[in-house]
C-alpha cells in the first residue's frame, strides 16, 4: 500500500491512496482525512485503507492523476522526527577528515539527533535560504513511520511498531554546523525543513527488499542531473531501523506517527572510503562526504556544496526499475 498526502490549502493537506505505479490515486478522506489520523488509528483504518488501495488497483473506484508536484510530504508535520547516524562509515570519514578518532562506542551505540518536525517541505519545494555560504548540502536517507512505541521498548516491538517507510532529503547548512556544535547544544539553525518522498509505503509493499530492518535498494541520488550517488542502503548499515526506533523509545514513548530517520546513506568500497559514481564506484549521498574524501586524499576539498539554481533529485527504484516512493526533486532559490 502506498498513501500520499495531496496539498490542498490547509496544513495538513489530505490523504490519498495511490497505485503500485505512482500513476493513480484515490481519496481516502472518507477513511481518515489525514495521514495523522490514519496514524492514530491504525489497527482501525489500516485494513480499510488496503481494501481501498486494491480497489484502486483494479480501477474499482474513482480515480485521478496522481502528479507528485502536488504532493507533499507524506506527513506535511509531525510529532516526532528523531534522524540517527546508522552508517558508521559517514561518521568515520567526518571525522577522521577533520584528524579526530571514532570512539569505539560509536559502533555499538547510535548517534541521533532530534531535528524540527513542525514544517516539512514537499518532496518538489525548493530549498530556500539567505546564504549559499551555509553550506547547502543535501542527505539522502530513509525513514521510518511508527505506531505507538511503549518506552523501553524492545527491538522487537520496535520492529512490529514499523508502519510506513518513505526517503528523505535531510537539508544541512555545513558552514553553520561547526559552531553550533562548539556550544555543546547541538543543532538547529544548521538543520532547516526536511523533505519527505512523496509517498510513504507499507513494508510488505516492497516484498523482499524490506528484510524487517533494513532496505536493500541503491539510493539514487542526482546534482544537477548527474549520478552522484548510487549507494544501497542495506549495505553498510550499522545499525537497523528497530535498533533506531528502540534506541530513540530509551527514555520515552514514541507517539503514532513519528519519523525516524537513518541518517545519510553510505557505502564503503573494498573496506575504504567509496568513490565517485563517474570512477565506477556508488558514489554519496550528501556532498560533504566526498569533500571528506578529498581533504583525507588532497588535503583540502574541491566540491562545492550545492549553490543558487543546482537541483538535487532523491529516488529509488525497484528491481524491476520503478520508482518506489516517487521522487524528491529540490532547486535551490535565494530567500526573497
Amino acid at each position: 500500500m502506498k498513501l500520499a498526502t495531496l496539498k490542498d490549502g490547509s496544513r495538513d493537506g489530505r490523504l490519498v491512496v495511490v497505485n503500485t505505479s505512482l500513476t493513480r490515486c484515490t481519496e481516502a478522506t472518507h477513511i481518515a482525512p489525514t495521514l495523522q489520523a490514519a496514524l492514530d488509528n491504525w489497527a482501525t483504518v489500516a485494513p480499510k485503507l488496503a481494501v481501498l488501495a486494491e480497489s484502486l488497483e483494479h480501477d474499482a473506484v474513482p480515480s485521478l492523476r496522481f502528479h507528485e508536484h502536488n504532493a507533499h510530504s507524506p506527513l506535511p508535520r509531525a510529532y516526532q522526527w528523531a534522524d540517527g547516524s546508522a552508517y558508521v562509515n559517514h561518521v568515520e570519514l567526518v571525522r577522521k577528515a577533520r584528524g579526530a578518532e571514532l570512539p569505539e562506542s560509536f559502533w555499538t551505540d547510535p548517534l541521533m539527533y532530534q531535528g524540527g518536525s513542525d514544517s516539512f517541505l514537499g518532496p518538489r519545494d525548493p530549498v530556500v535560504m539567505a546564504d549559499a555560504a551555509y553550506g547547502i548540502d543535501m542527505e539522502g536517507e530513509i525513514a521510518v513511520i511508527v505506531d505507538d512505541v511503549p518506552m523501553g521498548a524492545s527491538v522487537d516491538q520496535a520492529r512490529a511498531a514499523i508502519r510506513l517507510i518513505m526517503l528523505v532529503n535531510d537539508v544541512s547548512l555545513r558552514g553553520l554546523i561547526p559552531a553550533e556544535l562548539a556550544k555543546g547544544f547541538g543543532f538547529f539553525q544548521s538543520k532547516p525543513s526536511s523533505a519527505f518522498s512523496p509517498v510513504a509505503v507499507t513494508p510488505e509493499e516492497l516484498g523482499e527488499a524490506w528484510d524487517g530492518g533494513k532496505l536493500h535498494l541503491p539510493l539514487r541520488v542526482d546534482v544537477n542531473g548527474k549520478p552522484f550517488g548510487r549507494a544501497n542502503a542495506g549495505v553498510d548499515m550499522t545499525f537497523d531501523f528497530p535498533t533506531l526506533v528502540a534506541h530513540a523509545a530509551k527514555t520515552r514513548p514514541l507517539a503514532a506517527g513519528s519519523i525516524i530517520g537513518s541518517g545519510t546513506v553510505s557505502n564503503k568500497l573494498d573496506g575504504g572510503p567509496g568513490k565517485p559514481v563517474s570512477e565506477g564506484g556508488v558514489g554519496y549521498s550528501c556532498i560533504a562526504e566526498i569533500r571528506m574524501i578529498e581533504t583525507i586524499r588532497d588535503g583540502a576539498p574541491k566540491t562545492p556544496f550545492l549553490q543558487f539554481g543546482d537541483t538535487v533529485r532523491i529516488e529509488m527504484l525497484d528491481r524491476d526499475g520503478h520508482s518506489v516512493f516517487g521522487a524528491i526533486e529540490q532547486r535551490i532559490e535565494r530567500h526573497a
